[in-house]
């Protein structure tokens, strides 16, 4: 992949730099201003990025810029151009995950340096990605007691098939672990599984990080919903979710797909749902803590993780 998008307000320069890379065998895209920029990262993820910092007339300057395609897309390496440089933007552009710096005017052999230094570690990146993801390091339960073993066997009739399951049990019985040991040996093993950490969600930013944000029409955040795409979304201690968010969580599990705040096309999603709770749900409930519907949908396979109280046998082989 050697899409670069070169974004300068300055049509000479960025024309320049891209015939430079044409003609060492570069793909190039061009940008003029932020909201074209962020347009052409949102309707295909570059390869790269070189981006000015001063931008005139655009709503989002360099650093914004890049702060949002390091939020949303990490492994794009960007190369900071400027004609305003100093000491302090430098910093501050590498603080925010910008690959290299260079000022204005540049020199030609300098800049393609940068650019395949950041290229091939962008690669190396990939590569070490594609490799990990081929293997999945087995992640081993260790038991030996009958109550040990009904688990062992209740979560390996679930592996295999998209069915939601609800874990249950006390704090620190490894609830999470046994959502991993679902993923790693499912169909979705080379897929994402992706964590909410539901006590961590208030009701103001929670929209935000589940569903996404748009801006002027185009994605600007990527929630959690979208990044478990085609994998297993893990909800742990689902019973923290605020009331509001378990509403627009339960159109999600009937419609299969949700809509970016900010935004108006709904967007499609094939997630299987594993939750957890300490909780006893019924309860939460009972005193309207908890919406009824969305745990019919959740509960679909009730798997109890026993504490180890009820598997004492297993104290020596875990202390071993």
């Amino acid at each position: 992949m050697t899409d670069i998008l070169i974004i300068d307000d300055e049509r000479d320069i960025r024309e320049l730099i891209s015939e430079i890379l044409i003609d060492e065998g570069y793909k190039t895209r061009l940008a003029g201003t932020s909201d074209a920029a962020m347009r052409q990262i949102a309707d295909e993820r570059p390869a790269m990025l070189i981006l000015d910092i001063w931008l005139k007339d655009s709503a989002m300057d360099g650093i914004d810029i890049l702060k949002s395609v390091k939020s949303n897309y990490p492994d794009v390496p960007v190369v900071i151009i400027s004609g305003h440089g100093n000491i302090e933007i430098a910093v501050a552009a590498i603080k925010q995950g910008a690959f290299d710096f260079i000022e204005k005017p540049f020199n030609i052999d300098q800049l393609l340096v940068v650019i395949r230094r950041a290229m091939e570690v962008a690669n190396l990146r990939s590569e070490n990605i594609a490799l990990r993801s081929q293997y999945q390091q087995p992640l081993e339960l260790i038991g030996q007691s009958a109550v040990f073993k009904a688990l062992k066997s209740s979560l390996d009739k679930v592996t295999k098939s998209n069915g939601r399951v609800l874990l249950t049990g006390p704090s620190g019985v490894g609830k999470e672990t046994a959502a991993r040991y679902i993923h790693i040996n499912s169909n979705r093993f080379n897929t994402p599984l992706v964590v909410v950490n539901c006590a961590s969600l208030d009701a103001e930013t929670a929209d935000a990080k589940l569903f996404g944000v748009e801006l002027n029409g185009r994605l600007h955040q990527v929630g959690l919903l979208e990044s478990a795409h085609n994998g297993i979304l893990f909800f742990d201690e689902i019973a923290d979710l605020p009331l509001a968010v378990q509403a627009r969580l339960l159109r999600v599990l009937v419609d299969q797909s949700f809509t970016r705040v900010d935004g108006t096309a709904a967007q499609k999603v094939d997630i299987r749902v594993i939750s957890a709770t300490a909780k006893d749900l019924t309860q939460e409930i009972e005193r309207g803590a908890f919406r009824e519907e969305l745990f019919h949908r959740l509960n679909v396979v009730p798997i109890a993780v026993p504490s180890l109280e009820e598997r004492r046998e297993d104290i020596s082989v875990l202390a071993e």
